[in-house]
């Protein structure tokens, strides 16, 4: 899976457990595979680059409190 497919799960992720939000890459691959968002565990510079690209704009796309 490509970092640019594991943008929106992430994000998906983060909106549903914002705690995550401090998680490392590396354990953020963890997460992702144990929930069922992914079929096998992600390279980590693909996660490292996923991560950042959705904490980039992480206050835009949170859902309304």
């Amino acid at each position: 899976m490509r970092s640019t497919e594991l943008v929106p799960v992430v994000r998906d992720l983060l909106s549903l457990c914002p705690e995550c939000f401090w998680y490392e890459p590396e354990e953020l691959v963890d997460v992702l595979f144990s929930l069922g968002y992914t079929d096998d565990l992600v390279d980590a510079g693909e996660a490292w680059a996923a991560v950042e690209m959705a904490q980039a704009d992480y206050p835009q796309w949170l859902p309304a409190a």
